[in-house]
This record gives structure tokens, sequence and C-alpha cells, in this order.
């Protein structure tokens, strides 16, 4: 994470302020501002100018308006967005470092923060002049009356899990490869407090899960298969909560290639699903939540080298099902269902997986949103989508009807990997529900894992999706 968060109401002289405000109301202004300038602020206040900036000395104070508009969840978000439009106004005045204060009768100045802190965002490891494209902004105090001590610590968590599952989808491939992934997984499970184990090749084989060989046949580099848990002493449910994430560190489509430009080129972004997973554990230890997570990672590149499956191929999955592989560029959905089949054996309580699964999730509504569909119940959906309106990561619920099931019928295997021309997000849910028992939800994040421009405090590349809702989800889960 780019930008240091702290609380404190000990102000400097030379402390730069941005003092959140509405336009109909200015009253508690008298400490920062003189009578002048308060009744310049009220002037255009009624002008409804955006902001207003204030030269004090070695201090700068803006005030920002803001509006409520409409809904509860448009509200916040507008409020994310004023937060990230605000640090081009930082970048211009080359401001390092500022106090946020709330002055607004609706206290927003963790949504505000948040759209600061994620829009100030940069992935530059691998810049030689990074010290001249750094963002300004190192840092940001927030005043105790505008946020607790505790709230800002367990937004801070959050932001840091987004941002990590940023920087692991900006990774290419070069670096982070399957084995290198788990080495990563490790190094934040030690650092966050949540516990890691690894399967390597050996162990993958030994388990017969067919699935990860099959895509891993072309690949230079072994798979890996990933364990996180979270189980902290006061752990609320019974049951466990499982995670998957779709782990393929790069993605050529394998025998079936995929051309390089506007498809290939990008495919580092493959493992989206598996750094949401990463980041909501993340999100979880350091915030303490009490819940028991598990989380699931199967992790290969997808290649056409060396012995490489191809279309036309049999293969046998961890649960005994066997596959007619159509198309090898579908090949998440295998290393999904290995994974989902061994999450059986903890009896779970519920399992939710994310995925960038398909193409047409995201020819569907585009960056907007989340395709997502479901066996649980009606109260979970339910809460998927509070919490999925309240981060502005917005699910849109798709049907698991039988008649999708009919599509991915083979004639010469259990099933096959590929549907029909229309509807193949549902198809491809249809194909990982196959590898279920238990109450199951299914996210595919194709369309908004990876942008290739930023959109608000989104920024370009990795955007770290699905971090945000999953801890949202379980900060308000009850079983």
């Amino acid at each position: 994470m780019n930008t240091k968060v702290t609380v404190s109401s000990a102000y400097k002289d030379s402390d730069h302020l941005i003092i959140l405000a509405d336009n109909d109301k200015i009253s508690g202004f008298s400490t920062f501002l003189d009578k002048e300038d308060i009744n310049f602020l009220k002037n255009i206040a009624q002008k409804e100018v955006p902001y207003a900036v204030f030269p004090k000395g070695k201090r700068l104070i803006i005030v920002h308006f803001l509006k409520e508009n409409g809904t509860e969840s448009i509200s916040r978000e507008d409020t994310r967005l004023a937060g990230n439009e605000m640090l081009s106004v930082l970048s211009h005045y080359k401001i390092e470092k500022v106090a946020l204060i709330n002055r607004r009768k609706i206290n927003r100045t963790l949504d505000y923060l948040e759209g600061m802190v994620l829009g100030n965002y940069q992935f530059l490891k691998y810049f030689n002049d990074k010290s001249d494209k750094k963002n300004s902004l190192v840092a940001i105090k927030v005043d105790p009356e505008a946020a607790s001590r505790s709230e800002v610590n367990t937004a801070r968590a959050v932001f840091e899990a987004t941002c990590k599952a940023r920087d692991l989808v900006n990774e290419p491939q070069s670096y982070l490869n399957a084995p290198q992934f788990s080495k990563e997984i490790q190094a934040l499970g030690k650092a966050c407090g949540f516990s890691v184990k690894v399967f390597d090749e050996k162990k993958i084989k030994a388990l017969k899960m067919g699935g990860i060989m099959a895509v891993n046949m072309g690949s230079e580099l072994p798979p890996r298969f990933n364990i996180l848990e979270w189980k902290p002493k006061n752990a609320r449910n019974k049951q466990p909560i499982i995670l998957v994430g779709k782990g393929i560190v790069y993605d050529t489509g394998g025998l079936s290639l995929k051309p390089t430009a506007d498809s290939m080129d990008f495919m580092k972004c493959d493992m989206g699903g598996a750094a949401t997973v990463i980041g909501a554990f993340m999100a979880l230890s350091k915030a303490k939540l009490p819940l028991h997570v598990i989380g699931l990672i199967p992790s290969t590149d997808n290649r056409p080298g060396k012995n490489a499956y191809a279309p036309g191929d049999v293969i046998t999955m961890y649960d005994g099902s066997t596959v007619e592989v159509l198309n090898t560029d579908a090949e998440g959905r295998l290393v999904m269902a290995d994974a989902l089949h061994y999450a059986k054996q903890f009896k779970p309580e519920l399992v939710l997986d994310f995925a960038t699964l398909t193409g047409s999730a995201s020819r569907a509504i585009g960056k907007e949103g989340i395709c997502f569909m479901s066996t649980a119940d009606q109260k979970v959906r339910d809460q998927i989508e509070k919490s999925g309106h309240a981060v502005y990561e917005r699910p849109v619920y798709l049907p698991l009807w039988r008649e999708y099931g009919d599509q991915i019928k083979s004639n010469i295997a259990d099933i096959k990997n590929l549907g029909g021309p229309t509807a193949g997000m549902i198809t491809a849910g249809k194909f990982l529900e196959h590898f279920t028992d238990y109450p199951w939800v299914h996210f595919d994040v194709a369309g908004s894992a990876y942008l290739k421009q930023a959109d608000g405090y989104r920024t370009k590349e990795g955007t770290g999706v699905g971090v945000r809702l999953m801890f949202d989800f379980f900060k308000n889960y009850t079983s």
C-alpha cells in the first residue's frame, strides 16, 4: 500500500487539511478559517462549486463539498470517487501529507479515505525511475471525531489486502510462476497470521488431481496446490467456510492458443481469483474476524509445450469424473473442479469461489459488476448482494437452470469442458457445480479483475476485486 494511514487530532500549523462539508450547512470552520473565508465559503457553496482551496501560510486548507445522491450505495460510491478525484489536486500542489476532517451531517469519511488510498495505489516495482513516477501523497491522518482508531485500523487492513491483491495480479509470470506464487502466499501467511500448506507436484499426482495435472502437462514448471487457513479460537461458525481461487499464473490457451493482441498479452491476470482469496485472508486475519475460513488455490500456468493436453482428450478428475476436453483454453474450470472436490472433506458450511473464468461474463456485464451463481440459500445470496452494493462491487445473479447442464453433456465422457455458443459463463458454472455437494457460490470476475484503463479509484491493471466484497460479507456473516 502506497499510503500510510493513521488517526490523530494533533494538527500542526503546517499540516494540510481536507475538510468534508455539506453545501447547505457551513458550520464548525472557525477553528481553521477566518470570517472572510467562511463568508466566501458560504457564497461558493450556494453555487455548487465542488471544492475550495485556502492557502494559509505553510498549509493548504481544502474544503470538499459532498452530496447525498439517491441510494446509500450510490452516495457511498460517489464519496469514494470524490476522494480519488482529490488526489489530482494534492498532486498539483505536491502535497505529501494531509489530515482528513469531517464537518458533514452524514459522515462518510471512511469511504472518502478508501477512494484516496485505493486511487493512490501504484505498482512501480519494475521502473528504474520510481521516484519520478511516484505520486506525491504518502500519508493521511484521520481526525478521531471523523472515524475511530478501531474503524480506521479495520479499514486499513482491507485497503492493504486490496492493494496486495493488485500487486499479485500485476506481477508478470516471469516472476510469479506457480512455485513462486506459493512462496508469496507462505510469506503473507507468516506476516498476517494465517497458516499455509503447499502440495507439490508429487502430492498432486498422488492425489490424482487430474484437472490440475492435465493443465500443467504443457508447462516447464510444476503445479502447486495451496491450502490457507484462518482459525481463531473464538470462531463463531462450527463448520468452515471455504474460499477457492483460480490460480492460473499465465494462460496462453494451451494448444487452443489465444491471439496475442488484446488477449494473451495480459493473461498474467488469470490468477485474479486466487489474488482475491489471498487478499480476503489478509483482511480477515489482520482484522481478526471470528470466523474459521479455509482457502484452496490450485496453481499452474497453461502452455502448449511438451506433452500438452489436447482438444479431444478425455481426462479423469480428482473426483473420478471423466471430462472430454473440447478446448484447452477452458482450463480454469478444470483446476477449480479439483479444488471444489477437495473441499468436500471439510464438510463446509459454505464454499465461495472466485475465478477469471469466462470472456462471456465480461461481455455480459463488462467491468461494472460480477456474475455470480449459487446453490446456497436465499439468506446467503441476499447478503452477497447487500455487501456487493455496499462496496460497489455489484454482483449480478445468474440462474443455474438444468437446461444449461444439458450443454455440457458429452458423447464419450461424463461431461465436457465447453458448452454451447451462448451463456458461456453459466455453462462454466454448471461444470463447476458438478463437483459440489454443499452450499456454494461462484463468482466470475473476468470483467472486473483487470482493467486496461483506470476507472476512478480502481486503478489500471489489477483491481483487487472481491477482497472488499468478501470482507463485508464476512463482517456481517451469521451461520
